[in-house]
């Protein structure tokens, strides 16, 4: 049974993009406890601080240290922690092309034309402009690629 009083539980990612999210609002560095007041402080200060790792971890922010503790800061915006997430998804299925194939079939007619215009300019641009589509060898059978 659950009391009325008790908060829905956010989706997988959702706090780190609201973190992220309040980095980005802010005039320049901030602690962790900025950010906690700025989500509304219900959110404990260690939980605010474990996502500020996780980010630093995925390289989506940065710290420095001032005094005793640190101030952060974004260094990549919301859209690019959303596609970390489907690359680490996409990196834990044994099948990539099954899964590929399904998104695509699954995309709604304009995410299927912008996803196709943007496969179109990266190809145009060659492998020099697939640098921040990852790696440019060939795929071996597993999967992987060859260096």
């Amino acid at each position: 049974m659950t009391t009325p009083h008790r908060r829905a539980r956010r989706r997988q990612g959702e706090l780190e993009g609201q973190v992220l999210g309040a980095l980005r609002e802010a005039d320049g560095p901030v602690t962790a406890a900025w950010v906690q007041e700025r989500l509304g402080g219900d959110l404990a200060y260690t939980t605010v601080v474990t996502i500020l790792t996780r980010l630093l971890a995925k390289d989506v922010v940065s710290r420095e240290r001032r005094g005793r503790s640190f101030v952060w800061t974004p260094t990549a915006d919301v859209a690019r922690l959303a596609a970390l997430r489907m690359r680490r998804l996409l990196d834990g299925e044994r099948d990539r092309e099954a899964v590929l194939t399904s998104f695509v079939t699954a995309l709604p007619p304009d995410d299927e034309q912008v996803l196709r215009a943007l496969l179109e300019t990266a190809d145009a641009q060659g492998p020099e402009g697939r640098t921040s589509r990852g790696n440019t060898a060939p795929p071996t059978a597993d999967g992987g690629t060859e260096h």
